[in-house]
């Protein structure tokens, strides 16, 4: 027994080696690939790019700034055709960016998670800040992970619409095919851009200029 121990002993340098080399095998193959990945996600996303995956789209979205993120849901509206106006900083009170079409606003709130959740408590202060504006207007929280379920059922019988990520890349791909179809549709009575809409009947281009324009026209199957 008392040999065992002495060769443990004279043995423990090697340990010790063994333990740092574990520590500093862990550390870089956790900090090392994710700054290669964010690297060359930084090198092969540009702003207007086209993506062919969701999972890239999304990463690419969850490597912005805060304040990149908020300008982007800004340009996203604007395509739509929204008035906007970012408000988003140290003094937001809870809404980031403001759109508004047809004398409506929308008031929005951007979170950027990569791993944290929208809590219950995130919403819950977003439904506050919106207290002066539900008189003509709805509220958006928008984020690029999830909300819990709790955070979900607050807001289910509030003017509140949640867009988790994976929505909001659903959202973002309609909007790509929305613009590319109406680049070659006109309002051919006051040269407005028709929309893709959907209405009573199913899908039909509207005018972008309703309701001064009513014009509309059956999308062909």
């Amino acid at each position: 027994m008392i040999d065992t121990w002495q060769i443990l002993k004279s043995l423990w340098p090697l340990f010790v080696i063994l333990i740092i080399f574990g520590v500093i095998r862990i550390f870089f193959e956790g900090l090392i690939p994710g700054l290669i990945d964010r690297w060359k996600s930084g090198k092969r996303f540009k702003a207007g790019q086209k993506w062919h995956s969701d999972r890239d789209l999304l990463r690419w979205l969850r490597g912005m700034k805060p304040s990149e993120f908020e300008d982007y849901i800004a340009e996203l509206f604007l395509k739509l055709d929204y008035k906007i106006e970012i408000t988003g900083g140290s003094h937001d009170k809870g809404i980031d960016v403001v759109a508004e079409r047809d004398g409506i606003k929308y008031h929005i709130q951007c979170k950027k998670f990569i791993t944290s959740e929208v809590t219950v408590h995130d919403v819950r202060d977003f439904y506050g800040a919106l207290a002066d504006h539900l008189a003509n207007g709805k509220g958006y929280f928008i984020t690029t992970n999830k909300f819990t379920l709790e955070a979900e059922k607050f807001a289910e019988d509030k003017p509140i619409e949640l867009i988790d990520g994976f929505r909001l890349i659903e959202y973002i791909r309609l909007t790509e095919k929305s613009n590319k179809a109406n680049k070659l549709k006109t309002c051919p009575k006051c040269g407005g851009r028709l929309e893709e809409r959907v209405g009573k009947y199913g899908k039909f281009y509207g005018c972008s200029n309703y309701p001064k324009c009513k014009y509309t026209e059956n999308i062909k199957k």
